[in-house]
Protein backbone atom coordinates (compact mmCIF):
# COMPACT_ATOMS: atom_id res chain seq x y z
CA UNK A 1 0.00 0.00 0.00
CA UNK A 2 1.29 3.45 -0.89
CA UNK A 3 1.80 5.87 1.97
CA UNK A 4 -0.28 9.01 1.60
CA UNK A 5 0.60 12.47 2.86
CA UNK A 6 -2.44 13.88 4.63
CA UNK A 7 -3.38 17.48 5.32
CA UNK A 8 -6.08 19.06 7.41
CA UNK A 9 -7.76 22.38 6.83
CA UNK A 10 -6.38 25.32 8.75
CA UNK A 11 -10.05 26.07 9.56
CA UNK A 12 -10.50 22.79 11.46
CA UNK A 13 -11.55 22.73 15.10
CA UNK A 14 -8.83 22.68 17.77
CA UNK A 15 -10.22 19.34 19.00
CA UNK A 16 -9.24 17.74 15.68
CA UNK A 17 -12.72 16.97 14.34
CA UNK A 18 -12.09 17.39 10.66
CA UNK A 19 -11.84 15.64 7.34
CA UNK A 20 -8.33 15.24 5.97
CA UNK A 21 -7.34 15.10 2.31
CA UNK A 22 -4.26 13.60 0.68
CA UNK A 23 -1.84 15.85 -1.13
CA UNK A 24 -2.81 14.00 -4.31
CA UNK A 25 -6.43 15.14 -3.70
CA UNK A 26 -7.77 11.62 -4.23
CA UNK A 27 -8.62 10.32 -0.73
CA UNK A 28 -10.50 11.56 2.33
CA UNK A 29 -10.47 10.31 5.92
CA UNK A 30 -11.77 11.23 9.37
CA UNK A 31 -8.98 12.96 11.30
CA UNK A 32 -10.18 11.34 14.55
CA UNK A 33 -9.46 7.88 13.08
CA UNK A 34 -6.26 8.15 11.00
CA UNK A 35 -5.83 4.37 10.83
CA UNK A 36 -9.47 3.88 9.84
CA UNK A 37 -10.97 3.62 6.38
CA UNK A 38 -10.38 6.12 3.62
CA UNK A 39 -12.67 7.22 0.83
CA UNK A 40 -11.28 7.37 -2.69
CA UNK A 41 -12.80 10.36 -4.48
CA UNK A 42 -12.72 12.10 -7.83
CA UNK A 43 -12.13 15.60 -6.48
CA UNK A 44 -12.89 17.30 -9.79
CA UNK A 45 -16.34 15.69 -9.92
CA UNK A 46 -16.87 16.38 -6.21
CA UNK A 47 -16.09 20.10 -6.58
CA UNK A 48 -18.29 20.29 -9.67
CA UNK A 49 -21.18 18.74 -7.69
CA UNK A 50 -20.68 21.27 -4.88
CA UNK A 51 -20.63 24.20 -7.29
CA UNK A 52 -23.80 23.04 -9.04
CA UNK A 53 -25.67 22.72 -5.74
CA UNK A 54 -26.01 18.95 -5.72
CA UNK A 55 -25.55 18.82 -1.94
CA UNK A 56 -27.73 21.84 -1.12
CA UNK A 57 -30.74 21.17 1.06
Amino acid sequence: MTAHRWRKSSYSNPNGNCVELTNALDRLRDSKDPKGPTLKVDVTAFIRAIKTGRFDR
